[in-house]
């Protein structure tokens, strides 16, 4: 049981039979009156979001997020299909599950996908990735003193902002959390 005034971003509750997200949380104490934590949750199954209020002391039992190692294979149009490499058991999940969360992803790469009580809400890519830049602008020497940077598409189809000495044909490494570009490889 977690109390609303343990809460943190990314704990996952069930309260009242949905399965939530805590995307934002503020602990408020007013000067007249109970202080309240003010959340914003998201309905992981549906997507919906909501704001609400509680007071510190409400309790809720923890979700428990399964995480699964799986390898993602290829799609199909909306459709995404992944490996269990222990079972060698394929799913396909919709693009509406899916999301951005493939964007910096190449097919035959690990992916972890989350679940509660066997329904799948959502993929979580590998957090560094390594992808070769297919096309970019060419950057000038001299064009500034402090770190410019400058649109380049990878492999995927993504588009990562880079600094200008990056050419075309390098392999970079990117967070997949930010979207940033993190070094050349």
């Amino acid at each position: 049981m977690i109390s609303a005034g343990d809460f943190r971003n990314g704990v996952t509750l069930e309260i009242e039979g949905n399965f939530v997200q805590i995307i934002e949380f503020q602990h408020v104490k007013p000067g007249k009156g109970a202080a309240f934590v003010r959340t914003k949750l998201k309905n992981i199954i549906n997507g919906g979001v909501v704001e609400r209020s509680f007071r510190p002391t409400e309790k809720f039992p923890a979700a428990r997020v399964d995480r699964k190692d799986m390898q993602y294979l290829y799609s199909d149009g909306d459709l995404f299909n992944f490996m269990d490499m222990e079972t060698y058991d394929q799913i396909s999940l919709g693009a509406d599950k899916i999301g951005d969360a493939l964007k910096f992803v190449k097919e035959n790469e690990m992916c972890k996908i989350c679940s509660v009580n066997g329904n799948i809400f959502a993929v979580e890519p590998p957090t560094f990735v390594e992808l070769t830049i297919t096309d970019t602008e060419p950057g000038f020497k001299g064009d500034t003193a402090t770190g410019a940077t400058k649109p380049a598409t990878v492999e995927t189809g993504a588009t990562v902002y880079v600094p200008l000495f990056v050419e075309t044909g390098d392999v970079i490494r990117i967070d997949t959390r930010t979207e940033e570009y993190m070094s050349r490889v």
